[in-house]
């Protein structure tokens, strides 16, 4: 039996930090598109464009996302890894297929007429846009695939090392549009694209080579068939159907608040604003898929200490002139917005308390192969969000902003105490079941 290894603060940190330095950078990219879109002629039409695209691309990028959770999650050896690269072909195919046919025929100028309220002379602009974005959709499920491998590993440097090199080549090509003027849309689906397509190659490159060194056979890892993934994969693919309609029933209820704008403006900057604090602690479960196996009570007392980082962050940000400060200067906001934002993003410091540790246990979910449980948990998110809005909305409608962002945080809070519930009585089974073996070893 293989001695398990010591398992510091230092290490968790080395292979922690890397991942939180990748996921907040991705905003960095978003800066670098929107400040190149925003030299264009009719910068307003143009970023309407782009961004009424970006929203169905996030849905169907999404499941291409979760190629890396599946991956981290059932890859083990040669033969687990077979398995899983068929299912990212299954996947990638299919999403490509799907987007193939929204981009280049009367499907997409209908989804983004009609669902999406746009006018006849953006829609266009906006297929230009989507057509592009499609091969955006391919190189980021293949990113995703193989970053599952590269997190297996625990060489987690190589995401935040693919980030850096993405971000370059992505403001080289910016310069290249601001200085040739020639910008639109398109312009910024095609700098999406280069960095995506950067951020693949390095994913690809080091998870291939990081593949040939697997064993070919863990005998103490039962992952061997594509049923068995699918199995995996198939409850977090309607999980995050469902998750994806948070966001529109939000703004939908915002609109009917006291003052519209203001509403929508003051929450969209403060989500941004907790989003980005979030960001880095978004990768809290592939700690529990990595570790918590073999260290569980190290990997609890590392979530617990930092579980907590980001409210205290957010409370800094929230209760000293820092945060007046950053919205006013460097979003720009009046006073009448920036004292609305402010108010929301004190609400927004319940979600901070709840999300590190929401994303622990579903990283127990997915170290169990409990995915099931996520459907109900964010199906119950969803419910209570509408709950509270309906609620809010009807009671007290001058809060504006504060709505979208309490109802957010409770839904949150909703989806914890769910998934706290399976969890414990995972625990309660688990200890039964092993009461019952030792009083079978007693009588023998």
């Amino acid at each position: 039996m293989s001695k398990v290894e010591e398992l510091s603060i230092s290490k968790i940190l080395l292979f922690f930090i890397p991942l939180g330095l990748s996921a907040s950078l991705v905003t960095i990219s978003h800066i670098i598109i929107n400040g190149t879109l925003t030299r264009g002629d009719n910068p307003e039409i143009i970023i309407a464009s782009y961004v009424i695209a970006m929203s169905l691309f996030a849905i169907t990028e999404r499941l291409g996302v979760l190629l890396r959770h599946t991956c981290s999650a059932l890859v083990r050896d040669k033969i687990s890894y077979k398995a899983m690269s068929m299912v990212g072909l299954y996947v990638i195919s299919s999403l490509m297929i799907v987007s193939l046919l929204i981009a280049y025929t009367p499907i997409g100028n209908l989804i983004f007429a009609t669902f999406y309220g746009a006018k006849a002379d953006v829609v266009d602009q906006i297929v230009d846009v989507y057509q592009v974005l499609v091969f955006v959709i391919l190189f980021s499920a293949i990113r995703c695939l193989y970053q599952g491998v590269i997190i297996l590993n625990r060489q987690t440097k190589w995401l935040t090392i693919g980030m850096i090199i993405r971000l370059i080549g992505m403001y080289l090509l910016s310069l290249y549009f601001i200085h040739t003027g020639n910008i639109t849309a398109k312009s910024g689906a095609y700098i999406f694209l280069l960095g995506m397509f950067i951020e693949s190659v390095v994913s690809f490159v080091e998870g291939r080579l990081l593949v040939k060194k697997m064993i070919n056979k863990d005998e103490n890892h039962k992952i061997t068939t594509q049923r068995q993934v699918f199995r995996f994969y198939k409850p977090l693919i309607f999980s995050t159907l469902i998750i994806v309609l948070v966001s529109p029933i939000i703004n939908a209820f915002l609109g009917k608040t006291t003052d519209v704008e203001l509403a929508i403006a003051s929450y969209a900057i403060a989500l941004s604003i907790t989003q980005l604090i979030l960001s880095f602690f978004t990768y809290t479960h592939q700690i529990v898929l990595t570790f918590y196996k073999d260290h569980s009570e190290k990997v609890k007392s590392f979530t617990l200490i930092a579980g907590f980082v980001p409210t205290i962050i957010l409370g800094i940000f929230c209760f000293t002139s820092i945060g007046p400060f950053f919205i006013e200067t460097v979003l720009g906001a009046n006073e009448r917005l920036l004292e609305a934002s402010m108010q929301s993003l004190r609400v927004f410091l319940l979600m901070t308390i709840v999300f590190p540790f929401l994303d622990f246990t579903n990283g127990l979910l997915l170290l169990r192969s409990q995915t099931k449980v996520m459907v109900l948990s964010q199906g119950t998110n969803v419910a209570v969000t509408l709950v509270v809005l309906f609620i809010a909305a009807a009671v007290v409608p001058e809060w504006n902003g504060m709505i979208g962002a309490l109802a957010q945080s409770i839904g949150l809070i909703a989806e914890l105490f769910v998934v706290g519930f399976f969890i414990v009585m995972y625990k309660k089974g688990a200890h039964r079941l092993t009461s019952k073996e030792t009083e079978r070893e007693k009588a023998v």
